[in-house]
C-alpha cells in the first residue's frame, strides 16, 4: 500500500522544558512525532545515562571518566529513571488521541557497549560476553518500555523504536579508543555485530514493533543493518548525496538494494545546527531527489522515504529547533506532491 512520506526528528531537542517539546513535535510533526529528548537537563537526560534507565538488573553511575556499572543503583540511575518517567508521563497527556505512528529512541547496544566502562575501568565493548550481557539487558528493559509506551498511547498506530548507533561504524573499524584513550579497542566482526543486532531486532517484532536505526556517521553500515532485519535505516543524507564524500558505486548498491527489500529510509536533509542560511524546501527537496540516481522513480523513492533533520537538534537554538521541524514536514509533503 501507498505510503505518503512524512517527516520526524531523530529525538533529541534544545533546552530544558519537556512539556514545551512535547508539544512542539506533537504541533510539528503530526504524522509521525517522536518522544523527545532534553539532554541540556545533565546527567541522566543525555543519550547514555538515557540508556542506562533501560537495563534491566544492570546499574551505572557517573565517574570521572564517564558512565560505569555498579553494583547497586545510585543517585544517577534514579536520575535517569526519573527522566524518563516525567517524558512518559508527557507522552500519555500527550497521545491520548492519537492515532497515527509513533517513535521512541533509545541508544543501541554497540554505541552503549563503546561508551560504558566496566567496574574495572576499561569499556564493555573490550568484553563480548559482557557486551551479549548488555544486550540481553537493554532487550528485556525494551520489552518493558514498549508495553509501557503501548499503555500510554492507546490508540496509537505502528510503533517505532529508534536504536541510536553513532559508534557502530567505529566498532567495525576498530577506531573506538579505550578508556585511558592512549589506544584503540579491537573491532568486532561484522557477523557478530549483525547477530548481535538481529537479535533485539527480533525482540523487537515479536512486541508488535518496529526498528529503525540511526547513524549519522557517513560510513554507515548498511547492507549489515539490512541484513540484520531493520525496518528503517536513518542517516544524514548529505554525506552520501551524489556529490557528498560518502559516494560510492558500492554504497549506491546498498542503498537501491535496501529499498528493493522494502527497507524505509529516513533522509537527514535539514540542518541539525543553525545554518548560516536556511535553505528553502526546493534545495531540501533536490537532495531527495538525487537519490533517484539509483533507479528509482519519485513515486518509488517517496514511497521509501521519512525527511529527517541531519543528526539529533540538541545543539540547535530553539527557533531553529522548530523551523527544521516544519522544513522536514514541509519537504515530505512536496515529495508527496512531486509523486503524484
Amino acid at each position: 500500500m501507498h505510503r505518503p512520506p512524512r517527516a520526524t526528528g531523530i529525538g533529541s531537542l534544545p533546552g530544558t522544558d519537556p512539556a514545551a517539546a512535547h508539544r512542539l513535535v506533537f504541533d510539528e510533526l503530526p504524522d509521525l512525532p517522536h518522544l523527545p529528548e532534553l539532554p541540556a537537563r545533565g546527567v541522566g537526560a543525555d543519550m547514555i545515562g538515557r540508556g542506562t534507565a533501560f537495563l534491566v538488573e544492570l546499574y551505572a553511575e557517573v565517574q570521572p571518566s564517564g558512565w560505569r556499572l555498579t553494583d547497586r543503583p545510585g543517585r544517577d540511575a534514579r536520575r535517569a529513571a526519573s527522566f524518563l518517567r516525567q517524558d512518559l508521563d508527557l507522552l500519555e497527556e500527550n497521545a491520548q488521541e492519537f492515532t497515527e505512528t509513533l517513535k521512541v529512541q533509545v541508544v543501541g547496544p554497540w554505541s552503549l557497549a563503546g561508551t560504558l566502562e566496566l567496574r574495572h575501568g576499561d569499556r564493555m565493548l573490550a568484553d563480548l560476553g559482557a557486551v551479549r550481557d548488555l544486550a540481553e539487558s537493554l532487550t528485556e528493559g525494551l520489552k518493558v518500555h514498549i508495553a509501557d509506551v503501548r499503555k500510554r498511547a492507546p490508540r496509537a498506530g505502528a510503533l517505532l523504536v529508534q536504536l541510536d548507533e553513532p559508534a557502530l561504524p567505529g566498532v567495525l573499524r576498530g577506531t573506538v579508543p579505550t578508556a585511558s584513550g592512549f589506544g584503540r579497542l579491537r573491532a568486532v566482526e561484522e557477523p557478530v555485530a549483525r547477530e548481535m543486532l538481529e537479535a533485539l531486532v527480533k525482540a523487537v517484532h515479536d512486541a508488535d514493533a518496529q526498528v529503525v536505526v540511526h547513524c549519522c556517521d557517513p560510513a554507515v553500515p548498511i547492507e549489515l543493518l539490512r541484513r540484520a532485519g531493520v525496518d528503517h535505516i536513518s542517516f544524514d543524507a548529505t554525506t552520501i548525496d551524489a556529490t557528498g564524500p560518502g559516494t560510492s558505486p558500492a554504497r549506491d548498491e546498498q542503498l537501491g538494494e535496501a529499498i528493493e527489500a522494502g527497507v524505509g529510509l529516513m533522509l537527514g536533509v535539514v540542518p541539525s545546527v543553525d545554518p548560516a542560511r536556511a535553505p528553502s524546501v526546493t534545495q531540501l527537496l533536490d537532495k531527495v531527489l538525487s537519490l533517484t540516481r539509483l533507479g528509482f522513480s519519485a513515486a518509488q523513492l517517496a514511497q521509501a522515504t521519512t525527511i529527517t533533520p541531519t543528526c539529533g537538534l540538541a545543539g540547535a537554538t530553539p527557533p531553529w529547533a522548530r523551523q527544521a521541524l516544519v522544513l522536514a514536514h514541509r519537504t515530505a509533503d512536496a515529495l508527496a506532491d512531486k509523486a503524484s
